[in-house]
């Protein structure tokens, strides 16, 4: 598979010099507002919305590849970045559609790719509520949607990020009976946008298990859904199933968690190309900025946040450039 030029080089700013895409997520929008509505105890508008996105921006990437952030939001942060990281852009509204089953998702407004583009980005990302579980009517809207949104990128000459996130239907993701479908929703869901007619150049993807359901793991909770050693295998058998770059996503966990997973797949000798690491990173500064405001929150970020960062950039020591799977020569990459 050959890239485009355009393509080519936002994957590049995005990527560290090894070809490893090192990203920090900051676009969280609906379930942020509510976070800091929560702890601060009113409600929360544009103001820190920007402000919350700005100081993050500020002190993490010099430590990542590039930034993740939303374009409502997020655009004044996006000028505040490191000059070492690239910056892609979210695409689709937060949250979904609660008034029918699926979860279907829905594009910003007031934007589109050539718009992103235009704002600065070097990829559009978009998430995606995703289960192969789901009636055909359904899963076939969302892969029209996920098309008309490759066919956008390929006339932009952007890369395209796809995150989709598992689920079921009236079942608790967090629970055991959720965790052992797990693995085959992940896989199912890499190998379907996998296929060329979706467009897709970057997978963004939920690692396969749920660590607190892995016998051994240091975030184990008692109920077993998997063995250390299916567990690794589940790692081997999604990774095998993608034929586009993977990088996987924080899902909300904490640190120590995600980069157990890390950690995992690593052992398992999965090739994996980055991260883009949200929550993980600075979701346990949310009470800090709330309560005690923009420069406690500075400096918790400083210490903790980047401590947070380091020890998943840590873990990327075992990820695998993207060059080969899209025949760039490591010499023509800096070209």
């Amino acid at each position: 598979m050959k890239l485009t030029p355009g393509k080519l080089a936002g994957l590049r700013r995005v990527s560290n010099e090894r070809g490893v895409i090192a990203a920090a997520a900051m676009d969280q929008r609906g379930s942020l507002q509510k976070s800091l509505a929560k702890e601060k105890g009113s409600e929360v508008g544009d103001a820190m919305m920007e402000e919350f996105k700005i100081l993050v921006t500020e002190v993490l990437t010099p430590h990542a590849s590039a930034i993740l952030l939303d374009p409502e939001w997020g655009l004044p942060a996006s000028k505040r970045r490191a000059k070492n990281a690239g910056l892609l852009l979210a695409y689709e509204k937060t949250g979904y559609d609660k008034t029918g089953p699926g979860r279907l998702p829905d594009l910003l407004d007031h934007w589109s790719a050539h718009r992103l583009k235009e704002a600065g980005a070097d990829c559009v990302k978009i998430l995606l509520y995703y289960s192969p579980l789901d009636p055909k009517g359904i899963n076939d809207r969302k892969h029209a949607w996920v098309e008309r949104l490759g066919d956008e990128c390929r006339a932009n000459d952007i890369p395209f990020f796809l995150e989709f996130v598992g689920y079921e239907e009236g079942v608790d993701e967090k629970a055991l009976a959720y965790a052992k479908k797990k693995p085959q929703i992940v896989i199912d869901s890499m190998k379907e946008f996998s296929k060329e007619r979706y467009g897709v150049d970057v997978l963004k993807v939920e690692v396969p298990v749920n660590m607190k359901y892995v016998e051994g793991a240091k975030a184990y909770g008692g109920e077993k859904a998997y063995s250390k050693q299916e567990a690794m295998e589940l790692f081997r058998k999604a990774a095998g199933i993608a034929s586009k770059p993977f990088i996987y996503l924080s899902a909300g966990v904490s640190n120590s968690e995600f980069t157990e997973s890390l950690e995992l797949a690593a052992e398992a000798g999965v090739k994996f190309n980055g991260v883009l690491c949200g929550r993980a990173t600075w979701k346990d500064g949310v009470p800090v900025y709330a309560k005690q405001g923009p420069e406690a929150f500075r400096k918790w970020l400083q210490d903790q946040g980047v401590k947070n960062i380091n020890n998943v950039n840590e873990r990327l020591k075992a990820a695998t450039s993207w060059h080969s799977i899209y025949e760039v020569e490591p010499a023509l990459v800096g070209a």
